[in-house]
Order: C-alpha cells, then sequence, then structure tokens
C-alpha cells in the first residue's frame, strides 16, 4: 500500500455518519479519506483496511485504499467548526480510498448481478461480519459497468466488545437476514467453495499486516489473525445461517 498526504480538503460527503471527505493527495489523484479521529476512532480505519484488503483478494472491485498523512494545519482555511474539530482530531496516518468520478450508487432492480457474484459478497459480508449492506445503505457503487464495494467500517464490529479471545469466530451472523443482495444470493454453496478458496490463512495474514499499529488500540495483530483464520473453520455457521436466512425470504 502506497502513503499520500493530504494536500486539499475538498468537500465533505455528509451522506456519511463519520463525515468522511475528498481530499487531493500530493500524488495529484482525488481520494476518500476516513478519519482516525471520527465516530468509533481508529478501529473503523481496521476494518476498512482489513475487510477492504480481502475483498480485493477475494476477487472483488474496491478502490484502492491507501495510508493518508493528515496536517492538521488543513483546519486553518476551512470555516465548518465542526469539521476543523475533526481534522484536528485526525492529524497523522489516516486511511482514504480512491476517488470513482461519475460512480452511482447499485440498485438492485436496475443493476442485475449474477447469481454467483451476489452470493459471493453476501458470503463475504457474513463471514466478515458487516452489518451495514442493506437496502438502506448498499455500499455499492456501479462505475464503468463493473460492481465496487465501498465502506468496509462496519465490519469486524466484534472488535469493539472483545478482548482478543477468538471463540466467537464460529458465531452465526443473524444480520445476514437483512443483506441487500440475500434475495439475488442463488449461489451460497458454489460461492463458499470459491471464497474459502481464496481467503486462505496466508493471504489474511499478509492483509493484517497492513495494520499499523497505533490503530490496534494495543489489541496484538496476532488476534485478528487468529479470529479470521478460525471463522474459515468447517462447518462455517455464519454460512449456514445465510442458507436458512435466504430460504425464509
Amino acid at each position: 500500500m502506497k502513503t499520500c498526504k493530504a494536500t486539499r480538503y475538498v468537500t465533505p460527503l455528509r451522506e456519511g455518519g463519520s463525515l468522511p471527505a475528498v481530499v487531493e493527495g500530493d500524488d495529484e489523484g482525488l481520494y476518500v479519506l476516513k478519519f482516525r479521529g471520527a465516530g468509533q476512532g481508529p478501529k473503523v480505519l481496521v476494518a476498512e483496511l482489513v475487510a477492504g484488503e480481502l475483498a480485493r483478494a477475494a476477487g472483488m472491485q474496491v478502490p484502492e485504499i491507501v495510508y493518508m498523512e493528515l496536517d492538521t494545519a488543513l483546519a486553518r482555511t476551512e470555516p465548518d467548526s465542526e469539521i476543523q474539530a475533526l481534522i484536528r482530531a485526525s492529524g497523522g496516518l489516516n486511511l482514504a480510498l480512491d476517488f470513482l468520478p461519475g460512480s452511482v450508487m447499485f440498485d438492485p432492480v436496475a443493476d442485475k448481478l449474477e447469481p454467483l457474484l451476489a452470493s459471493q459478497i453476501v458470503w463475504l459480508d457474513a463471514y466478515l461480519s458487516n452489518v451495514d449492506r442493506t437496502a438502506r445503505n448498499a455500499n455499492m457503487l456501479m462505475w464503468h459497468g463493473q460492481l465496487w464495494l465501498i465502506d468496509h467500517g462496519a465490519a469486524l464490529y466484534f472488535q469493539y466488545a472483545w478482548h482478543g479471545e477468538s471463540e466467537r469466530a464460529t458465531d452465526p451472523f443473524p444480520r445476514i437476514k437483512d443483506h441487500i443482495l440475500l434475495p439475488y444470493a442463488g449461489a451460497l454453496t458454489d460461492a463458499d467453495r470459491i471464497m474459502s478458496e481464496r481467503i486462505t490463512p496466508e493471504t489474511i495474514a499478509s492483509v493484517v499486516a497492513l495494520v499499523p499499529d497505533s490503530w490496534l488500540d494495543g489489541e496484538p495483530s496476532g488476534a485478528y489473525t487468529e479470529y479470521l483464520i478460525r471463522r474459515l473453520a468447517a462447518p462455517r455457521r455464519f454460512l449456514e445461517e445465510a442458507i436458512r436466512a435466504r430460504a425464509l425470504l
């Protein structure tokens, strides 16, 4: 992953609960910046990075993720006091995703997906305990005719109520019943075979290793690796729960 420096605050994205923003990087690219000082703090960045890069490793389209250095001096020219405070609370290393200009929000009626792709995304979100890919907030974009997955900060929600233990790794994920793609996920068994082959223990370890220690709030990175590897062990209860939830639709 590359590191950029934010050189200009362009505009807030107020539809996001943590008030992300479009910024310009020192490479002249535009990025959607996720602030470490927002909402639930750096654990959101951990989820964004780990879930996003595991999705990419599994063959999903995800905007490029970069480390983003933020200088609090950018707050001086910002008239909005809330944004000023957010910038000042987020000095140092943050996370950003490549901005996709002209992209539009995914519409399950207009944007037809093959059952296998829909099933792979459902599988991924059940595996990662992503509570935020619903009809209310799809967190998927259509760009140049392709589906892109965005906003994974609500994944890995287990990290807010654990102390490094991995016993909960085998828990099902009942909230998969609310997934926007569940009605279209008619190939969950095939998706399970494909995704479990692509997301290997080695892949998990390499992705978790990308997380800066300063975002971990004292948690050892190995605890994340152990949890995610253990969650892959058969029988995968999160898959069983997704199949059960779809049968009840």
